[in-house]
């Protein structure tokens, strides 16, 4: 099986990456899709389209909060911040600061990473691959803070007149935190601030009342961004789609070029695979909008439910990640892989298909798990495939830097690139002679 090699696929992720932030309807996104476009009719695939998907496109501008402290208004903290997407556009508030939801005022909410011992997730999952040995012990930092949001929304609930995240529990320096990405208009203006400026904001609290004002700017206008597809027909009449997403947060090495870059990959193997070899008509997706609720995936699934019933397979592949360590303050990449979730359907030849596939691709720190094990969905792009019940494999790993702009191109996993091609392949592979029943 001979796919290609780990140094093509590092040239797409960094032609990717030098377009900049691909943030939804970003100009930088779009040149990523029409080059991607490019690449499948290069390869040989047939039908490439650019379908457009309609969505709201997020630009912020700026944001900062000047804070004192009323017994002595010269003590002064003033910060920048970076505006949670899709809050209050452009507003200038001040108001009391306070550490809990309360009518009026600026919320402030300390936030941490979440972590995850990998021993509970090896207790919850279907299977798992972990010749090291290190789930015993191994603990994962989580790229968000579940209880932010929800201290976002009590906030709202409450009418508080803004939000603060407080990520002193970032483990390194950066205000750079792209969450949520649901693309929920929320009615308040809302910001991050890093670690050393949430510290230095709560201990200015901690010596009495305080009062702010807290600035924000941004714009949320109309956009059309564009899916991108491609087909290579087969010798059954069923279909499997193969799939990423193109847009990220930030210029996002791991998220996503890393998956463009996989999708690329099987793209261009299986187009050098006479079609009598393929076991099933392929559809390549790389989606728009995933960090706008997954507006492409939802866009696509809209406009192709006809094809659903025909699906025996939907492999969305995401993040080719390396766990990193945090030296001095820094993030620093390791040599290991972080922690590998494989939603997958459950259908034990299926869960058969894919950990096999794990092991003999030496595909480490692996979990098979159900696709519902963290939410109703999988945290994938492809979540939306599941309720409609399409058979799938969807590959995502989950590091703590996901949606920072500290995700560049040193933190991805190079010589997982290869491997993961070749699973892909596998897992296709493995679906030969597959149908979907009458009845799904």
């Amino acid at each position: 099986m001979i796919v290609p090699r780990a140094a093509q696929m590092m040239e797409w992720i960094e032609t990717v990456v030098a377009e900049g932030v691909r943030r939804p309807g970003y100009p930088a996104d779009d040149r990523v899709a029409q080059w991607a476009a490019g690449l499948f009719a290069d390869f040989g695939l047939r039908d490439v389209r650019l379908p457009p998907v309609e969505l709201e496109a997020w630009h912020p501008v700026g944001a900062t909060l000047r804070a004192h402290l009323d017994a002595d208004p010269a003590r002064i903290v003033e910060v920048a911040a970076f505006a949670l997407p899709y809050t209050m556009e452009k507003a200038r508030v001040t108001a009391p600061l306070a550490l809990a939801p309360e009518p009026g005022a600026i919320v402030v909410k300390e936030c941490a990473l979440g972590r995850l011992p990998q021993a509970l997730l090896r207790d919850a999952a279907t299977s798992f691959y972990d010749p090291e040995g290190v789930f015993d012990h191994l603990e994962q930092i989580l790229p968000m803070d579940l209880d932010a949001m929800a201290g976002l929304g009590a906030a709202i609930e409450a009418g508080a007149t803004g939000f603060v995240g407080a990520f002193t529990g970032m483990p390194w320096e950066s205000r750079d935190h792209y969450v949520p990405y649901d693309a929920v208009r929320r009615p308040l203006p809302a910001v991050w601030l890093s670690r050393d400026d949430s510290r230095r904001l709560l201990a200015l609290m901690s010596e009495g009342p305080c009062t702010a004002t807290l600035s924000v700017e941004a714009q949320v206008r109309p956009a059309v961004s564009h899916n991108v597809t491609g087909v290579l027909p087969g010798r059954s009449d069923q279909w499997v789609i193969i799939g990423s997403h193109h847009d990220a947060p930030w210029a996002s090495a791991v998220e996503d070029a890393s998956g463009v870059a996989l999708v690329l990959a099987a793209a261009r193997y299986w187009s050098r695979v006479p079609r009598e070899r393929r076991p099933h008509n392929l559809l390549f997706l790389l989606t728009a909008g995933h960090m706008a609720h997954a507006a492409g995936t939802r866009a696509f699934i809209a406009a192709n439910r006809d094809l659903l019933g025909k699906v025996v397979l939907q492999l969305h592949l995401e993040h080719a990640a390396l766990r990193c360590e945090i030296v001095d303050g820094v993030l620093v990449p390791t040599a290991d892989p972080e922690p590998r979730w494989w939603f997958t359907t459950q259908d034990p030849r299926l869960e058969k298909l894919v950990h096999d596939t794990l092991v003999a691709e030496d595909l480490r720190r692996s979990f098979v798990v159900r696709p519902d094990i963290f939410d109703p969905m999988p945290l994938t792009d492809g979540a939306f495939f599941f309720p409609e019940k399409v058979p799938l494999v969807h590959f995502l790993a989950a590091p703590m830097y996901l949606f920072d702009s500290a995700d560049t191109l040193d933190k991805v996993d190079q010589a997982a690139l290869e491997p993961l091609t070749r699973a892909a392949i596998r897992i296709v592979l493995g679906t030969d002679g597959w149908t979907r029943p009458t009845d799904h």
